[in-house]
């Protein structure tokens, strides 16, 4: 894990912001959305993907009956 230098404090409703520079890097736009992961007593936030719901892929996913199903899965659904 590469360390930044950047440190930023939480404020009294738990906020902290996210230094321009990184998320110019990580491609994170206004209202984009961050996903929470925590690995031992680290903490991870990564840009939230919607993928298909049974692998997980990010290509070519599609809704299927209000879940996002890439076409693979979507295949192997048919075959049932």
């Amino acid at each position: 894990m590469k360390s930044t230098g950047i440190t930023r404090a939480i404020d009294n409703l738990g906020r902290f912001v996210v230094p321009k520079e990184l998320r110019d890097s990580f491609g994170l736009g206004e209202k984009d959305q961050l996903e929470i992961f925590t690995e031992g007593d680290r903490i991870i936030l990564q840009k939230y993907v919607p993928g298909c719901i049974f692998c997980g892929e990010v290509d070519g996913v599609v809704l299927f009956e209000h879940k996002r199903v890439c076409a693979a899965c979507l295949k192997n659904l048919k075959k049932l």
